[in-house]
């Protein structure tokens, strides 16, 4: 069952070893690290307080590699309702001690106890019900809902008094504690997926155990697939609370109802294909109306798993809501598949200092990386569990379909491009499948796109600001489109004196067509025209140099080069030890 990612914060580079250790145990956590004291963090920050208190706000759980002093004056003006605190711990910067500070109804003494376990040290762990019962009643485990933590204080006090708990349904957390059970006690404890109302003297837990179905969802407007929904769980007299998960057949994933269902109950959804699900026989589908749809039933019941009982149906129109009431608690993620997503990531020309917090996340939480070899190992490690898939970079259609076949079984997929995905990238060919092959099984896939920074953005940033005003991007490539066209978008550009940026300059197999553009160039603009070469933009062995149009000679450039031409406004600036400035001013002036 899924839980939402830590934050790892470190104020220095000694904590960069206790950090990354932790974050092995936390897949997609990200590790926040002050720039001007800490290097390869995953995320660098300039500001402690203010991001520690957005962390927070978010409800993002916070491990700080730091004293717990530090954290507590920090987040001291943000304390007001335990019930919304997130786990937030004090680790020692040498590992030597875990200390647990906020967030104990949302699990944050088990998140020490984790965090020790694997550190080998005992958590610090001060809670007094935790320590003399031995189970966190506030912070039951996954599977499992407590219904008034409201009353959970005064509750868990009087036990610590002395007063005697009596237990009502299964649950082997609460029976292998230490709790002072005695069948006859006034105060109760009672695990039921049942739709009751509590009260001071007994605790509620709500098991993850019913199964939500639905078919024919695909038209159906969001607010009337909930209805039905309430109306078949009151009738059965169960709880909101212990929907484990939506399920619904693969041909409805990305379905915008299904969305919306998933946010208002706080329930995954996950999907079936129709081969998958299990035949029961008649005795077991019960036959509520003539219209009964059998699919749903069978949906409901092999997401709940051997010895789950069909215990709801109704159908409104062609939607139909059939509900499953399992055995045993139920991790819906590891149920059938999620819906498919598939991001297109631009890593920037560079490696990791290149990317956005944006891409890094994505990276992270992918199950499997999808491009080039050269761009991939750009892209960083991968963490355990994560798939790399290599191809050769003129396959990018091919990659494309491979890459959405993959999302469309319900894996999380990357595309990895270079500098920005939308710029003479993967982005571009993604969508080209999609539109050439139209597959139905495409439909569903959630699809994104993350901007990089690109190589003309960054060749620009080392020397000044050359694109300062306006400019066009021309890949001299005609691989994919014909010289002439090139030819023509090259005279126009330099017609209308736009700077020119100048992707794909040349390779071993094009060797003449950056110097016909050269020429084309010089037809209309001065040879005195600044030109700028940027060559291995963020990696081992950049270089940016500074030429005239008139000097530049083909040689001078490779695959590895990107090429900005000036426009007649771009000027150069002298630097005081021999350098120059480039730029081209916001004003055009003739």
């Amino acid at each position: 069952m899924n839980r939402v990612s830590p934050a790892i914060v470190i104020l220095g580079q000694n904590s960069q070893p206790i950090a990354r250790k932790i974050a092995t145990l936390f897949p997609g956590s990200l590790i926040y690290g002050l720039s001007d004291r800490t290097t390869d963090a995953d995320i660098n920050i300039t500001n402690f307080g203010e991001t520690l208190r957005e962390l927070f706000t978010t409800e993002t759980p916070i491990i700080g590699i730091c004293a717990a002093g530090i954290l507590i004056r920090t987040l001291a003006p943000l304390l007001s309702d335990k019930r919304a605190e997130p786990p937030v711990l004090a680790v020692a910067e040498d590992g030597s001690t875990v200390v647990p500070l906020l967030g104990g109804l949302h699990g944050v003494n088990d998140l020490a106890r984790e965090i020790s376990q694997a550190l080998g040290v005992q958590p610090a762990i001060t809670t007094t019900g935790d320590i003399r019962f031995r189970t966190a009643l506030l912070s039951p485990p996954q599977g499992y809902n407590l219904a008034n933590a409201e009353d959970a204080k005064t509750f868990i006090s009087n036990l610590l008094a002395g007063a005697k708990v009596r237990i009502e349904g299964a649950a082997n957390w609460l029976l292998e504690s230490n709790l002072p059970i005695d069948p006859d006690a006034k105060l109760t404890i009672q695990i039921t997926e049942k739709a009751i109302k509590p009260t001071p003297d007994c605790l509620v837990y709500h098991p993850k155990t019913v199964t939500v179905a639905l078919t024919q969802i695909s038209n159906i407007q969001p607010e009337i697939a909930i209805l039905l929904i309430q109306q078949v769980l009151a009738k059965s007299g169960l709880s909101l609370a212990s929907i484990a998960g939506i399920f619904a057949i693969k041909n409805d994933m990305g379905s915008p109802a299904l969305t919306a269902i998933s946010d208002y109950f706080k329930a995954p959804v996950r999907f079936f294909n129709l081969s998958e699900l299990t035949e029961f026989d008649s005795v077991k589908l019960i036959e509520y109306n003539a219209n009964f749809d059998v699919t749903a039933a069978q949906i409901a019941l092999t997401a709940g798993g051997a010895n789950s009982q069909l215990v709801g149906y109704d159908r409104l129109n062609q939607l139909s809501c059939a509900i499953a009431l399992a055995a045993q608690p139920l991790d819906a993620e590891a149920i059938g598949i999620s819906r498919g997503q598939l991001a297109i990531v631009g890593t920037g020309p560079g490696g990791a200092p290149w990317m956005s917090p944006e891409v890094k996340e994505i990276l992270r939480e992918a199950t499997d990386w999808v491009g080039y070899k050269f761009y991939l190992d750009l892209a960083g490690t991968l963490r355990p569990g994560q798939q790399r898939h290599d191809s050769d970079n003129r396959q990018e259609i091919d990659r494309a379909r491979f890459a959405l076949d993959l999302a469309a079984s319900g894996k999380s997929v990357a595309v990895v491009s270079s500098g920005d995905p939308g710029i003479f990238a993967m982005a571009a060919a993604v969508f080209e499948a999609i539109d050439l092959d139209s597959k139905p099984e495409w439909d569903g896939i959630d699809i994104r796109v993350a901007p990089g920074i690109s190589a003309m953005q960054a060749a620009a940033a080392a020397i000044g600001a050359p694109l300062g005003h306006d400019f066009c991007a021309i890949s001299l490539s005609d691989i994919l489109k014909p010289w002439e066209v090139i030819e023509q978008r090259i005279a126009a550009a330099a017609a209308a004196d736009l700077v020119i940026a100048f992707y794909n300059p040349i390779s071993k197999q094009r060797i003449w067509q950056l110097s016909k553009a050269i020429e084309i160039l010089l037809q209309s603009r001065s040879a005195q025209t600044p030109v700028i070469l940027g060559r291995n933009l963020g990696r081992i062995g950049q270089s940016v140099r500074v030429c005239t149009l008139g000097e530049f000679q083909p040689e001078d450039a490779d695959m590895r080069t990107l090429v900005i031409i000036g426009s007649s406004q771009t000027r150069i600036i002298p630097r005081k030890y021999g350098d120059v400035w480039v730029y081209t001013p916001r004003r055009y002036q003739k």
